[in-house]
């Protein structure tokens, strides 16, 4: 079985792995190919190009690379034609999944392909339901109510359940953490995760930067620990220079989770990141925003009351998140004070508990749910 995966996010590059992963269980004989990440390429990808050229987000930060995009497009295009896959599996990213799917849609290549992670029509753009449906042939979706968005339009849909259910958080000891990284014992950690793009670190950290500074004359003996991505990670620490808070910059899943859990709260990009955290018990808040413009219109066009998934499946806001025109210094900081102090972390994670449960079948994984589907379409 050749199979051709094509994602452009971190996030897409975990959660694909995790199907590769679940397909060389399941099949005995199975090729990978295409564009994906670090963690795919570990697991046996043949990677075309480096899929951090497609991680942007926003129109306004899209517009300067869409020369280099739409090349890549092209030879993305070509190489599927020369490798004639089994299946095409395309994960998230559906702004740059949509134009390579049209591409091979005018050049009638009949391949199966399967969508993985619905766009969030829910929120804006819902006629993108029915262009997903023109495009592709299945979709699998991580959250329980967005396949009736896509299947009145006839497109096959199955919820396979959110990845972040099978990470095993359980087993990552954290014991040792602090002695690693040269932490005091008497620190208070705290956790910032400005984004894995470097557009989102550029726009979120120095508001992050600027709430550390705030709870810094608050709590003694503040510890910021930052996980991160290789991509941004220099970045990332560059920021942190010349600065009288402590930090460390962290890379890779396990150390990410052993810092989760030896955090006291975490400030965190909107995104799955916050279902990470919740899943290891950490208390934090939420916060993103775009450039000026970007955030008008997002204003504008972006219906929903939420921002965060653990709000949106409990319809209430568990999880404090300050989006937009919101993304404030202050506000960040005297909300992870509240939570630090104790107030209401205890009942925030409890809460969280009641989303997380909602992110998965009752008797089978998501990465193995979705390497059935892989294996019932290829079979056809």
């Amino acid at each position: 079985m050749k199979v051709y995966f094509v994602t452009g996010e971190p996030s897409g590059d975990l959660l694909a792995s995790s199907l590769m992963k679940a397909l060389k269980e399941k099949a005995a004989d199975v090729e990978f190919y295409g564009v994906g990440g670090e963690i795919m390429k570990s697991y046996g990808l043949k990677c075309l190009f480096n899929m951090a050229e497609l991680s942007v987000m926003g129109f306004f930060e899209v517009v300067p690379r869409l020369p280099l995009i739409l090349k890549r497009i092209g030879q993305t295009v070509a190489d599927i034609e020369k490798l004639n896959p089994d299946i095409i599996i395309t994960v998230d990213s559906w702004g740059f999944v949509s134009v390579l799917l049209s591409r091979l849609k005018k050049k009638k290549i009949t391949i199966p392909k399967l969508h993985y992670v619905a766009p969030q029509v829910w929120a804006w753009k819902k006629g993108r339901a029915k262009n997903v449906a023109k495009l592709t042939d299945r979709l699998m979706t991580l959250l329980p109510h967005e396949p009736q968005y896509f299947e009145k339009y006839g497109l096959k849909c199955d919820f396979v359940g959110h990845p972040v259910v099978e990470n095993r958080i359980d087993e990552i000891d954290a014991g040792n953490f602090r002695t690693k990284y040269g932490i005091p014992p008497n620190a208070t950690i705290l956790s910032v995760l400005p984004g894995s793009r470097n557009s989102e670190v550029k726009r979120l950290m120095p508001v992050f930067r600027d709430a550390i500074e705030i709870l810094a004359t608050k709590i003694d003996n503040l510890f910021v620990v930052v996980p991160t991505v290789e991509t941004v990670a220099d970045r990332v620490g560059k920021m942190f220079e010349n600065r009288d808070i402590p930090c460390r910059v962290i890379t890779g899943r396990t150390e990410r989770y052993a810092a989760f859990k030896q955090s006291v709260a975490a400030i965190a990009a909107s995104g799955t990141v916050s279902l990470e955290l919740a899943s290891c018990k950490t208390p934090h808040v939420v916060a993103y925003k775009f450039n000026a413009l970007t955030n008008f219109l997002a204003d504008i066009f972006v219906d929903v009351k939420y921002a965060n998934l653990i709000n949106m499946l409990c319809d209430r806001e568990i999880i404090p998140e300050f989006m937009l025109n919101e993304c404030r210094a202050d506000l960040i900081a005297d909300k992870t004070f509240e939570l630090i102090a104790g107030k209401t972390a205890e009942t925030m994670i409890k809460d969280a508990a009641d989303g997380l449960r909602k992110l998965r079948l009752p008797d089978i994984l998501p990465s193995e749910k979705a390497a059935e589907i892989v294996i019932e379409m290829v079979s056809k």
